[in-house]
């Protein structure tokens, strides 16, 4: 009997494994995508008014940094959901088309809401908490980081990512008020966030 021929018959189909995606890319591009789609958004505008109002730049740092880790925590968790629930190949068409759409809302000048609660009578840091969070609902970093959560079997890694640039991006501006919000050229970096987006659907598909 030929041992050898039953363990490796010639008709077995031979698959290959799913090349693996290192860390440190679904980091970078986390990072990337969101700072600079996070610029001239509404929620860096919310910082700009933040850091103007109350010109107290580390409890408004604070609350970004705990808002955004909580709220992206929560997009990341549907986004690793979505992508155990939805066949590999619906799953890249959908990222593709969603990178896609992401590009062409990056090129929509973003305004601040005039309902976000700004105002509250409370601690610079829980202002800037509440507001954060209930400003980055829905909002296209939000939405990118479910995205990318999906598209990376890497949560923990796009959430510090996409929270990191989120702090890339509003950081400056609450250290340096209207000096920094006004030599930020918006229209340019609207431009190379829709480039970026666009070139991360396209990549989807082709891998």
């Amino acid at each position: 009997m030929n041992i050898r021929a039953l363990h490796t018959p010639s008709d077995a189909p031979c698959y290959s494994a799913p090349p693996s995606v290192h860390p440190l890319e679904a980091l970078l591009v986390s990072v990337g995508i969101v700072a600079l789609g996070e610029i001239g958004d509404k929620t860096q505008l919310l910082a700009l008014v933040l850091a103007v109002r109350y010109g107290r730049p580390v409890p408004i740092i604070l609350g970004i940094l705990v808002a955004t880790a909580l709220n992206h925590a929560l997009a990341g968790a549907l986004g690793a959901w979505i992508r155990l629930m939805v066949s590999p190949e619906l799953l890249r068409w959908a990222l593709a088309l969603g990178f896609v759409a992401m590009a062409a809302w990056a090129l929509r000048p973003d305004t601040l809401d005039e309902e976000t609660p700004v105002g509250a009578r409370r601690g610079v840091f829980a202002i800037t908490l509440v507001a954060f969070f209930l400003a980055e609902m829905g909002d296209k970093t939000q939405i990118a980081t479910v995205a990318l959560a999906a598209k990376y079997d890497a949560l923990a890694t796009v959430v510090v990512g996409t929270t990191l640039g989120m702090l890339l991006a509003n950081v400056p501006v609450v250290l340096l008020a209207r000096k920094a919000a006004a030599r930020i050229p918006f229209r340019v970096i609207r431009y190379v966030t829709a480039a970026l987006f666009l070139a991360t659907g396209v990549l989807t598909l082709v891998r």
